[in-house]
């Protein structure tokens, strides 16, 4: 199941990805309830897909 938590972040992120506020709230979010090693994968997503997002790596900062 959690790794189906995991997909589903992912997918909540993508979804809020216009609105930089809306992304930091939903990455706190999953902070509190992934796993230590879907952090890491979640931490590593991130990194990727902000890569041509500079505006949402801040989020990613605040996080850390």
């Amino acid at each position: 199941m959690s790794k189906s938590m995991l997909l589903y972040t992912k997918k909540v992120l993508k979804g809020v990805s216009f609105d930089v506020t809306l992304f930091c709230k939903e990455l706190k979010k999953a902070y509190k309830v992934l796993l230590p090693h879907e952090l890491d994968e979640l931490t590593k997503w991130l990194l990727s897909y902000t890569q041509t997002r500079p505006e949402l790596r801040q989020c990613i900062l605040h996080i850390n």
